[in-house]
């Protein structure tokens, strides 16, 4: 059976920390895979990106393959082709198929119909990769996951539940502080409160994202006031554990959701969780690919 990351749930411990693993020994050498030699991606981009396209591209040309970058309106599924035949025809000539998307329900059709694996680079509600790049980062700084409290103050949205996802499985308590307006509904064992000063205690990383989405500017007065009570700061980031690190999805807003003091200060990795999507979906590349191939030769 094809093995696909939608999720992140796909993943158990075990997997999740040897994939960790490997992304550090790509990261100690980022040519040392050919793992995707011969082989091409699809990157199909249906919303803007930085992060999520230079990581990919660069990683996938790392490890030796050609990434094939693909928007929406120069495909045909802009002119009526659907998505199960689309995943069809890519299957014949790419070796995994990586989605950026809003509804969630493309990806899964996507998945349902393709014959390589299928990874999510974002929907509406999960972001798994920018997920494995932030434990990556939490276990460089710290050495360890289990044990670990991470709070995250904003939105409980598709970055706030693939931290509570991925965090269970990695053993990482995770707090989430949002306004009741806009609660995460389902936390995956996370820890869900109104109070920011309650998810930090005892934290050790607190970790911001941005108030107004791509797809949320028609509320974005009322989002800016609901959340205002919620930015990271350094009075807030002293709340939590001593040593304790801010980190954030990116792009910022310096001002809104986080300070430029705490965005551009010491107390921060906010930039080496941006360099390491590259590394983790590296590893995360290898593990689906490699995969297939093992279920192609037991076809």
């Amino acid at each position: 059976m094809t093995r696909h990351l939608l999720t992140g749930a796909e993943l158990d411990r075990d997997e999740l920390g040897a994939l960790l693993d490997r992304a550090d020994a790509l990261k100690a050498e980022p040519l040392s895979s050919r793992a995707l030699e011969g082989r091409s991606i699809a990157l199909i981009f249906e919303m803007h990106s930085t992060r999520t396209r230079l990581s990919f591209e660069a990683g996938i040309f790392e490890l030796g393959g050609q990434p094939v970058v693909l928007r929406r309106d120069e495909l045909q599924l802009s002119r009526g082709e659907s998505v199960a035949d689309t995943a069809r025809v890519l299957s014949r000539h790419m070796a995994a198929i990586g989605v950026r998307t809003g509804p969630d329900e493309m990806l899964d059709e996507l998945a349902e119909f393709a014959s390589v694996p299928v990874f999510n680079m974002l929907t509406a509600r999960h972001h798994p990769c920018q997920a494995l790049a932030d434990l990556m980062t939490l276990r460089e700084e710290f050495g360890r996951l289990a044990g670990l409290k991470l709070a995250y103050v904003g939105d409980g949205n598709n970055v706030a539940r693939s931290l509570a996802l991925l965090g269970a499985i990695a053993g990482v308590e995770v707090a989430i502080a949002s306004p009741a307006e806009y609660t995460l509904t389902d936390a995956h064992g996370a820890t869900l409160t109104t109070q920011p000063a309650e998810a930090v205690a005892g934290a050790h990383a607190v970790y911001a994202d941005v108030w107004v989405s791509m797809g949320d500017e028609d509320s974005a007065v009322e989002r800016r006031e609901l959340l205002a009570p919620y930015r990271l700061d350094d009075a807030l980031l002293d709340r939590a554990a001593p040593g304790a690190i801010a980190l954030h999805c990116l792009p910022a807003h310096p001002g809104e959701e986080v300070t430029a003091a705490m965005l551009y200060g010491p107390r921060q990795r906010i930039w080496e969780q941006a360099e390491n999507r590259r590394h983790a979906q590296k590893a995360l590349l290898e593990l689906l690919v490699r995969s297939e191939g093992r279920h192609a030769d037991n076809v």
